[in-house]
Parts: C-alpha cells; sequence; structure tokens
C-alpha cells in the first residue's frame, strides 16, 4: 500500500488495495489499529492548519514551501534508509519516481492548498476522498477494465455524498465553493493518478523507498517554485504564527502520518488500515468545528456518510477480486 504525506496533498485517501491481516496477535493488532488511527487524524489536522495559516496573510506557495522544509530532512532520512541494502535504481525508475512525485505530492498538494482558499475544511477532505473511486474510473478509460457492480455502487453512493455537502456550500457562496471545489477535485485526480501508477513502481522500487523518493521530489518541486514566483528573502518574513503552523503541518500532519500508517499497515494488513483512515474525515469535521468555527449542518453530515461508505465499498469491491 502507499503512504501518502498529503494529509499532504494531501493525506491522504488510501490506495484502494487490499491485503491480508498479517497478524494475529492482540498486541500487534491493537498497536497496528492505533498507529494507523494516529495517521489519520494527524494527517486530517492539514487543511485546518492551512486555513489557519491563510488568517494570518500567507498564501498558498509559501505555505506548501515552508510545510517542505521541514518535511524534506525527514523524507531524505527516509529514503536513505530504505536504500541502505536495495540495488540502485535503473533510469525508467527514476524517470518514473519523479512523475509520480510530481503528480502525487506536488502537483496534488498545490491544487489542494489553493482550493482552501475557497472551500471549508470539511468540504476540501470529502473530495479529496473521492481519490480511490476516480481510480477506478482511470482504471477504466486507460485499461478498459471494467467496474463491478459493488464498485459501481461505490462511486454513485461516494459522488452522491459529495453533492448534498457540495449543495449546502454553494448555497453560501456560490462562485468560491465552486472554484474551490474545481481545485481540490483536481487536487484528488492528480493523486490518483499518482494512485493508479505507481502499482508496478512499489513492487520493484519498494514502498518505502517509492514514498520516500517521490515525497523528496515534491519538496524539491515546491520550495523550487517558491523561489521562480516570490523572492527568497520574503520566506523569513512571515508573521510567528506561519512558522509555527508550518512546523506542525510539516511534521504532524505530514511526516507523522506518513510513518505510523506504514508501520499500522504492516502490523494489520492494507485493508484493515483503510477502514481506520475513516477517522479523518471526522476529525476534520470536529477540528473545523473547533477550530475554524465552521457550520456543521445535517446535509454535510449526510454527505460526510455516503462519502465514507463509498469509500468502503470499493476496497470492499478490490478484496474480493483478490
Amino acid at each position: 500500500m502507499n503512504v501518502s504525506p498529503r494529509g499532504a496533498a494531501a493525506a491522504a485517501p488510501p490506495a484502494p488495495v487490499a491485503s491480508p491481516l498479517p497478524t494475529t496477535s492482540r498486541r500487534l493488532l491493537a498497536s497496528g489499529l492505533l498507529l494507523a488511527g494516529v495517521g489519520a487524524i494527524a494527517a486530517s489536522g492539514k487543511a485546518v492548519i492551512v486555513k489557519l495559516a491563510y488568517r494570518h496573510g500567507a498564501d498558498a506557495t509559501t505555505l506548501l514551501a515552508l510545510r517542505m522544509l521541514v518535511a524534506l530532512p525527514f523524507f531524505v532520512a527516509m529514503g536513505a534508509w530504505a536504500s541502505r541494502r536495495a540495488p540502485a535504481l535503473s533510469r525508467g525508475d527514476l524517470g518514473r519516481v519523479a512523475l509520480l512525485g510530481f503528480s502525487g505530492y506536488y502537483l496534488s498538494s498545490y491544487l489542494d492548498f489553493l482550493g482552501l482558499q475557497y472551500i471549508s475544511a470539511t468540504l476540501e477532505r470529502l473530495i479529496l476522498y473521492l481519490s480511490p473511486t476516480l481510480v477506478v474510473l482511470i482504471a477504466l478509460v486507460v485499461l478498459r477494465q471494467r467496474p463491478t457492480r459493488l464498485q459501481v455502487l461505490a462511486l454513485l453512493v461516494s459522488y452522491l455524498g459529495v453533492l448534498l455537502a457540495f449543495g449546502h456550500d454553494i448555497q453560501l457562496d456560490g462562485r468560491r465553493t465552486l472554484l474551490g471545489s474545481a481545485l481540490v477535485f483536481a487536487s484528488a485526480l492528480s493523486y490518483a493518478v499518482y494512485l493508479f501508477g505507481s502499482g508496478q513502481a512499489v513492487v520493484r522500487i519498494g514502498a518505502v523507498r517509492l514514498t520516500a523518493y517521490a515525497s523528496t521530489v515534491a519538496c524539491v518541486l515546491c520550495i523550487g517554485q517558491y523561489m521562480l514566483l516570490q523572492p527568497l528573502a520574503a520566506l523569513g518574513r512571515q508573521p510567528a504564527p506561519v512558522y509555527w503552523l508550518s512546523l506542525l503541518n510539516g511534521t504532524v500532519c505530514t511526516v507523522l502520518p506518513v510513518l505510523a500508517i506504514m508501520l499500522g499497515v504492516k502490523r494489520i494488513g492494507s485493508s484493515l488500515a483503510a477502514q481506520v483512515s475513516m477517522l479523518g474525515p471526522v476529525s476534520t469535521i470536529v477540528l473545523s468545528v473547533w477550530l475554524l468555527d465552521e457550520p456543521m449542518g445535517p446535509w454535510q453530515g449526510a454527505g460526510t456518510v455516503l462519502v465514507l461508505l463509498g469509500v468502503l465499498l470499493v476496497g470492499s469491491g478490490v478484496a474480493r477480486k483478490r
């Protein structure tokens, strides 16, 4: 299973990949559930932290650069550790890692941060959780792989859930909600391309090394983007809260979820870890109501339940195929 720092760009929604439960030990099971839960909740705070930073006048390019500056040393260390006994990558795999890092961690994160300027953290999280269903659609277009009836049902349920939440928010601020939703949906699609394209690369490169390398590529791209668009000196003239929030974003909401979910998957398998990740949207809702004073009505609640149900159905469909 691929593990994302989006939560990252993402945290990101889990890839719809099923694996058998690797252990029957109660201790390992409990620790795996705890790690997966901590990872999901930690990743869910990203949207809330970004929106808090926007209140201090920061922009998406600045926040993304600061986040990646904090996370970069951790991903470099992770990559060095994962590759210490692994063979060197071929030129083809290096190119694939670069493309996957661009799509899955740079572009998806940038579009996500842009979208958060216009929509609520709750709606953003629900749209991002469409990534597993988008993988099914990409497989249909690229591989002519027809979805199962269960996957079709999952698609319908998930998109109905997003439409419910979207319909509520668009009544409050139509143009901003439409623009923000389009940007975040593009982010979810970009990450789905990463999930779809990383299947074979994971087998050859390894999940930890691929995640570390692709994340490092994204860090370099985000920092380079800032240097192209803004004076580097401006990065040191941000309000103090922006730095503290970016420190939290880069560590607690980016690096911690990657490590916690990877360790959790090793203990309980990707299928169960994906189900535990359902805590993410719920945690985002609680944090957004508490820290951002975002409204939470019955339509948003119903939409959340439907999106989570859709993700579970996608995972069940993949598990049955295997």
